[in-house]
């Protein structure tokens, strides 16, 4: 498969696999299905840039603070707060569902 720069997000391959991901049905799956796809130490940048966002979203701590807790650097930090306040919102999606459902 080559991957022509010009092409929109998401390709088609990518929306075959955004589909793929919302039939998961349980956590449990959607380990599976990730440690399937993904290497251990993607799964783990994941993570941790998922944690980054969270900590970021909750507008508590500062970015040395984050980097501290998360154990990555503040350009890491940085890099997930550009995107989380200037990407597509996706971050932001599913962190307000998230804590909204916590706090039921």
């Amino acid at each position: 498969m080559t991957v022509n720069k010009r092409e929109q997000y998401p390709s088609k391959e990518a929306k075959e696999l955004f589909k793929a991901i919302l039939k998961l049905r349980s956590e449990n799956e959607a380990s599976l299905f990730f440690r399937d796809l993904l290497t251990i130490k993607e799964i783990a940048e994941f993570s941790t840039r998922f944690q980054i966002a969270k900590l970021l979203y909750q507008k508590k701590l500062s970015y040395d603070k984050i980097s501290k807790i998360c154990q990555t650097s503040t350009t890491t930090v940085t890099r997930v707060a550009h995107w989380l306040n200037h990407g597509m919102d996706g971050y932001k999606l599913i962190l307000d569902r998230l804590l909204k459902s916590s706090k039921k």
